[in-house]
């Protein structure tokens, strides 16, 4: 594709991303789809400039202001993340000479509103959090790209065998520092075209969320329930671990979501998952269930703020106000799903938020709520289930914390409690 048509495309799907009404990953989704004659290395740029020009939409809107022309095409330049000879043979003299006189600015010397590139209420709550070197540390690792992690799913092989097998594809995968289950990719190779894949030998998940399944840790025979499951990812895992055997509900109010489950239910080789559409979290089918399941997991809707590498878009698309919202629907599917649990069981709430109101606060005032809950210590359960250096992964309360500055996954916390 000529180097100005390529900078116009780019241009053209920062004007979408930019209005941020809609997931930046499905606004890029569609424009794809628009434009199948895009190649690969077309893709990458497309996707890959307007997620960065999100992660730093704030230290460029600054910058911009002193060139011409249109805005997002000035982001676009700014912003580009393909190869540097394309984007010269699409610029004029003059929009050359501007870039390179951006460029050669130190940034060190901008406001800390500039150099975050956080909305500020967000700043503030992550400051309130974390000391001053971790929140700047913390900064500068969501700033980067996320890389890409496998869980191998145990009923079609060993994670060493896999791991040789993505070797002689060509793919360098080393295993996952924490999860026994995880091999972790750089780059974006082409996975669905592997045997490994396609046969359900290994599924794209995020180490953080492979963790949450261990924390679960669900044995043969048991009945369990995955009470948010999405599209599955965190349903598979436990199925694996279950050896395929006893009874586990995958429950979700998304039709929508559990349907991209169906896909990935049939490559793994499970046939003890049982998806179930809910209307909400009393549904009859959930109150027939009650006091009956030995473990359930609720990775709760919620901001999504720990997944900013993955999804830039949502810094800006959230507000305290949506979490406020949030932490009310948390609290209610808490408090329905514990009751499926029966005495003895394990209870696991999890979120993908960095933000205390959405984990910490949530489980405290559930503790408190609910005597007949016994908070576990989310180290002794992570060692229990094999997972390395369990203890860097939690806090003093007791809670799963990971961090992606600290540990290199998402940013995900969890709390577990055994009823009595």
């Amino acid at each position: 594709m000529h180097p100005t048509a390529l900078l116009d495309l780019v241009t053209e799907l920062l004007k979408s991303v930019l209005k941020l009404d809609m997931p930046a990953d499905a606004i890029v989704s569609a424009y794809f789809r628009k434009h199948r004659e895009l190649g690969p290395r077309e893709r990458h740029t497309l996707a890959e400039t307007a997620y960065h020009v999100l992660r730093r939409r704030t230290m460029l809107m600054h910058l911009s202001q002193s060139g011409s022309g249109a805005l997002e095409r000035r982001l676009a330049i700014l912003g580009w993340q393909g190869p540097d000879a394309l984007l010269r043979g699409a610029m004029g003299a003059h929009e050359l000479q501007w870039r390179n006189q951006v460029n050669s600015i130190d940034r060190a010397g901008f406001s800390e509103k500039l150099r975050h590139n956080l909305p500020d209420w967000l700043s503030g709550a992550l400051r309130a959090q974390l000391p001053d070197d971790e929140f700047w540390a913390l900064v500068a690792t969501l700033e980067q790209v996320a890389p890409l992690d496998l869980r191998v799913n145990t009923l079609k092989g060993r994670r060493e065998d896999m791991q040789r097998t993505l070797a002689e594809a060509g793919i360098e995968a080393l295993t996952t520092p924490y999860s026994p289950w995880g091999l972790r990719v750089h780059g974006k190779p082409a996975l669905n075209k592997l045997d490994l894949y396609t046969h359900g030998g290994v599924e794209v998940q995020d180490e953080g969320s492979q963790l949450l399944a261990l924390l679960v840790d669900p044995k043969r025979g048991e009945m369990v329930v995955d009470f948010c499951a999405g599209a599955g990812g965190k349903t598979l895992a436990l199925g694996a671990a279950m050896r395929s055997t006893g009874r586990l509900y995958a429950f979700d109010v998304s039709g929508h979501r559990l349907e991209a489950l169906k896909p990935r239910l049939k490559r793994s080789g499970l046939s003890n998952v049982h998806p179930a559409h809910i209307a909400h979290e009393r549904d009859d089918r959930v109150k027939r269930l009650s006091g009956k399941i030995d473990r359930v997991l609720i990775d709760a809707p919620c901001s999504g703020l720990g997944t900013l590498r993955r999804n830039p878009d949502l810094k800006w698309r959230q507000s305290p106000q949506a979490v406020q919202e949030l932490r009310a629907k948390q609290q209610a599917i808490l408090a329905s799903a514990s009751r499926l649990v029966k005495s003895g069981g394990r209870l696991v709430y999890a979120t993908c938020s960095l933000l205390r109101a959405e984990n910490e606060d949530i489980a405290k005032e559930f503790s408190e709520a609910h005597k007949d809950f016994v908070l576990l210590p989310a180290a002794e359960v992570l060692a229990g289930a094999h997972v390395v250096d369990a203890a860097t992964l939690t806090t003093e309360e007791g809670f799963m914390r990971l961090w992606p500055h600290r540990h290199a996954t998402d940013g995900f916390f969890a709390a577990v409690w055994q009823r009595t």
